[in-house]
């Protein structure tokens, strides 16, 4: 099954161009479903709806979160599906199956005197500073994801004109423009900081780390969580905080839901929309507060 898996995940990577981070997960998940029929003495051939339902039931038993059993779920009819078009079985033992429905969990954002205490944290007088607090700026300035900020390379950033190209899910690119707060800082970067930090002038990467190669997501996120620390925010971060926030706070201004899907890069409006339910709640609690009769 695992020669099946990885032609699966070359496919996916191929003729769809998903993300690598997207790549691992479902190579991840489709092992350990391996894994299990192993253990159930099953093959791909005898897999049937029955075979899935008890695999879902064996990682409720072992505690999974509703969302990780809905993503394994997801793999596994995509894996299928695969299987069917390329004639390796005749049917799909995930047709009809549901996904088990979600709670909606609005995403934790800061506040704008938060993100200023954060954006607030890294030294401009060091190399590191510098870069941490370009990056920083960017990432509230644009929404964009972690995984695109890292994948920037020097070219992708127009300071002249104000805008960012870059690359998302399904190697989908876009435009975004750039604040400018944002503009400032990375040029500083540019100009002191990136020199001092980058060992090959061949090097591509925006923002590199201290030996000179391209940051990576786990980097990020360690320089946020140190920063968030040493800025006393309470609130749990985590890498989407600074997009979440940034989305939330535009539309909280006025911005139009369109051009915040847009700036975001979703695909479907209905990703957007989970934010305008932040929004009313905040509104509930301004009114609650600030009404004499509420």
């Amino acid at each position: 099954m695992n020669n099946l898996i990885h032609e699966f995940i070359t496919y996916l990577s191929v003729e769809r161009g998903l993300a690598s981070n997207t790549l691992e997960s479902y190579g991840r998940d489709l092992r350990q479903y391996s894994q299990f029929l192993g253990e159930e003495e099953a093959d791909l051939d005898a897999v049937s709806r029955t075979t899935i339902i008890n695999y879902l039931r064996f990682l409720q038993k072992q505690g999974k979160a509703t969302a990780t059993i809905a993503r394994r779920l997801a793999a596994l009819k995509a894996f299928y599906q695969f299987l069917v078009r390329e004639k390796r079985i005749k049917t799909d033992p995930t047709a009809n199956l549901e996904s088990p429905k979600l709670e909606k969990r609005l995403p934790r954002v800061l506040s704008v005197a938060e993100v200023e205490r954060l954006l607030a944290q890294p030294d401009p007088s060091q190399p590191a500073g510098l870069r941490d607090r370009a990056m920083l700026e960017l990432l509230y300035a644009t929404g964009i994801r972690v995984s695109e900020l890292v994948s920037l390379n020097v070219p992708d950033v127009n300071l002249d004109t104000g805008y960012i190209r870059c690359t998302g899910k399904g190697s989908k690119e876009r435009i975004v423009p750039l604040g400018t707060l944002a503009i400032n800082s990375v040029r500083e970067y540019l100009d002191a900081g990136r020199p001092k930090l980058v060992k090959d002038r061949e090097e591509e990467a925006l923002f590199v780390n201290h030996h000179g190669h391209r940051l990576t997501r786990q980097g990020f996120w360690k320089i946020v969580k140190r920063y968030a620390d040493d800025a006393h925010i309470d609130k749990e971060i985590t890498p989407h905080t600074l997009r979440h926030s940034f989305a939330t706070h535009l539309l909280e201004n006025g911005a139009d839901l369109r051009s915040v899907q847009e700036m975001l890069g979703h695909a479907d409006i209905s990703t957007t929309q989970i934010y305008t339910h932040i929004t009313k709640g905040r509104l509930k609690e301004v009114y609650a507060r600030t009404h004499p009769r509420a």
